[in-house]
């Protein structure tokens, strides 16, 4: 069989951690932030688990992680 392939996407986004969840960025943080409150802003910032129904799909696209 030939290897499998880690889909680069997803490989640029999710980062899986020691315990074996997976670490994701938050959204809606990149562009338009003018309109946006300091307060929306500064809870938007860091990391978050991704939702555990969401869990196997990203598996599946990163096979080896």
């Amino acid at each position: 069989m030939p290897k499998m392939k880690t889909k680069s996407g997803a490989a640029k986004r999710f980062k899986v951690r020691a315990s074996g969840s997976i670490k994701r960025a938050q959204a809606f943080k990149r562009h338009i932030l003018t309109k946006k409150t300091t307060k929306n802003k500064r809870q938007l910032r860091g990391i978050a688990a991704i939702h555990p129904s969401d869990t196997a799909s990203v598996r599946s696209m990163l096979p080896y992680a």
